[in-house]
């Protein structure tokens, strides 16, 4: 059974700085993609990064360019999100995602098989 795990949300102020983790377990994820997910209260969820596990390569929306990085560490199954910069827009709760291959529609929810419980991430102005 895969288990994604966040921690690492909180209070904020803008201009701030978080860091997401995701742990992954119950299986290997060598040939899985990785994704992180916001969404907003009355918004829609919103793909914000994504990460290929093998090969490491990385992909993001446009509005978290230059201040989100995702990375992964491949000992701890562990997925992370970097979050600097912080601004009010960014409050969400933040998911991760599993897919057990690799995928090209990286930002389509529906294509994810596995998502953990979510972890609120709240930035103050």
């Amino acid at each position: 059974q895969v288990q994604l795990v966040e921690s690492g949300g909180g209070l904020v102020q803008a201009g701030g700085s978080l860091r997401l983790s995701c742990a992954a377990s119950g299986r290997t994820f060598s040939e899985s993609t990785m994704g992180w997910f916001r969404q907003a209260p009355g918004k829609e969820r919103e793909f914000v990064a994504v990460i290929k596990w093998t090969g490491g390569r990385t992909h993001y929306v446009d509005s978290v360019k230059g201040r989100f990085t995702i990375s992964r560490d491949n000992a701890k199954n562990t997925v992370y999100l970097q979050m600097n910069s912080l601004k009010p827009e960014d409050t969400a709760v933040y998911y991760c995602a599993a897919a057990l291959r690799i995928l090209g529609r990286y930002g389509d929810s529906t294509e994810y098989d596995y998502w953990g419980q979510g972890t609120q991430v709240t930035v103050s102005s």
